[in-house]
């Protein structure tokens, strides 16, 4: 299995970017679809998590909680990340996760930078 995530890039402060994560096939015993992310001299964080249920069920971390949705469209395969209201503290690298029950999966990475 692989995850590719896409769309990041450069914007500005306030500014807004969705993140895309597809997975090349289906995930059997899947169990959710994590974002995390990595800045620069800093330890990887969790960001965001939808689980595969039927309600979606969805939590964020405090620091992006009201600025970032988290979800998700199984007919593709493919899991979104929408930022909006970046800060400079946003730019990171940013990793999708996929969390099977005994295994997981991480995509490359898709940088973010948010500056003016």
């Amino acid at each position: 299995v692989q995850l590719v995530e896409s769309g990041g890039g450069l914007v500005q402060p306030g500014g807004s970017l969705t993140l895309s994560c597809a997975a090349s096939e289906i995930i059997f015993r899947l169990y959710a679809m994590d974002w995390y992310r990595q800045a620069p001299g800093k330890q990887r964080e969790f960001v965001a998590r939808v689980l595969i249920t039927s309600d979606a069920s969805t939590n964020y971390a405090d620091s992006v909680k009201g600025r970032f949705t988290i979800f998700r469209d199984n007919d593709k395969n493919t899991v979104y990340l929408q930022m909006n209201s970046l800060e400079p503290e946003d730019t990171a690298v940013y990793y999708c996760h996929a969390d099977v029950i005994g295994n997981e999966y991480w995509g490359q990475g898709t940088q973010v930078t948010v500056s003016s």
